[in-house]
């Protein structure tokens, strides 16, 4: 069983660096050093809302696999388009990988959201078992219609990293610099983010923001604006994708990360914070009620500005809140599964179902 071939199938380019494409790419990776062939389809086409192009794209990679090959699809690629899942569910063994429901996307109106629901009911309805990321997604996966018996949490890994420079409790005479690291998108609330920062302007403080501002242009305008109609252009820096090594140095040079989503399925940039020591500042939203541990950072409600202002002036004008939380951090730290483990765990949960499959 050990040595049975999979196909992963993602949305796109595998190589893009959201969280849910750093989770696949990963697992790959841990999964192909256990001695596992992987191949990885991206396919081409609009998602989640697939156009002609991604429905040949997804018939041709699944017509492509031979009677009972072991196939896992992303969720942002399977939910989309049931009825093209659907002649193949028979024959081939169909996993889901679920990050987050479609349908929980922040902006969709009403008959977008419903859409979305139904339709990934009915794709989830085609896959033997199901992997998500979090147990709060596995807890919501009820409403569709997802059996516990077809269902898995693998939680991502984190990458060992070095402690930040600021874990150490030496502070300077300088700027506090704050760090998120988030597409520019609703879902992450950097509006909430710009609106708390807007009113601490007489705190020192710096705020690196980085990620990409092409997935949704309209609203990263909106915030570029937003930055400079409130005077914090010299101080909020949108500075875009970063490669691993610039992503390394932000954490290493950063005090403090905040990700101020409205929802998360996982939320891996607050654990791969963590691991360098780093407190974070956050929401409840979704997932991250579970994510962040207690005593490692702060966690408000989502879309609440107020209450994000209120947190992270406490964090700025507490020496003693600070160090406490720097602790957390570094104890958080500890407890961390690397993603060699991710991906053990991965491997067991379709092995398990392959083996089940077979008697």
């Amino acid at each position: 069983m050990a040595d049975t071939a999979l196909t992963l199938i993602v949305a796109g380019s595998p190589d893009q660096l959201t969280g849910g494409y750093v989770y696949d790419a990963r697992i790959v990776s841990a999964m192909r050093a256990r001695g596992r062939r992987v191949d990885v389809v991206g396919l081409d086409g609009r998602f989640p809302d697939p156009d002609d192009q991604a429905r040949r794209s997804m018939a041709e990679a699944l017509a492509a696999l031979p009677d009972n090959a072991l196939v896992v699809i992303d969720g942002l690629a399977m939910g989309g388009m049931p009825e093209v899942v659907a002649p193949h569910a028979d024959r081939l063994s169909i996993v889901g990988l679920v990050h987050h429901p479609l349908a929980d996307e922040t902006g969709l109106d009403d008959g977008t959201r419903q859409r979305l629901l139904d339709s990934e009911t009915q794709a989830l309805a085609l896959a033997r078992q199901i992997i998500v990321t979090s147990h709060y997604t596995a807890r919501g996966l009820s409403r569709f219609g997802v059996e516990p018996s077809r269902l898995a949490v693998v939680e991502p890994g984190v990458e060992p990293a070095a402690l930040a420079a600021s874990a150490l409790d030496i502070e300077k005479e300088r700027p506090a610099r704050l760090l998120c690291v988030a597409t520019l998108t609703p879902r992450k609330g950097y509006d909430v983010l710009v609106e708390a920062l807007a009113g601490l302007g007489d705190r020192d403080w710096v705020f690196e923001a980085i990620g990409s501002d092409e997935r949704d242009a309209e609203h990263a305008a909106m915030l570029f604006e937003s930055t400079r109609r409130h005077g914090m252009e010299s101080r909020l820096h949108w500075v875009g994708e970063r490669d691993a090594a610039g992503l390394a140095e932000a954490y290493h040079r950063a005090d403090l990360f905040v990700l101020p989503s409205r929802y998360e399925g996982y939320g891996m940039v607050v654990t791969e914070a963590l691991a360098r020591g780093l407190p974070v500042i956050t929401t409840t939203g979704g997932a991250l009620a579970d994510t962040l541990p207690a005593g490692a950072g702060i966690a408000v409600p989502p879309g609440d500005a107020g209450a994000l202002r209120e947190a992270l002036a406490a964090w700025l004008d507490d020496a003693a809140l600070r160090r406490r939380l720097r602790r957390g951090a570094r104890e958080a730290r500890q407890a961390l599964a690397d993603w060699q483990q991710a991906g053990d765990r991965f491997l067991a949960v379709l092995d398990s179902r392959r083996a089940g499959e077979s008697r």
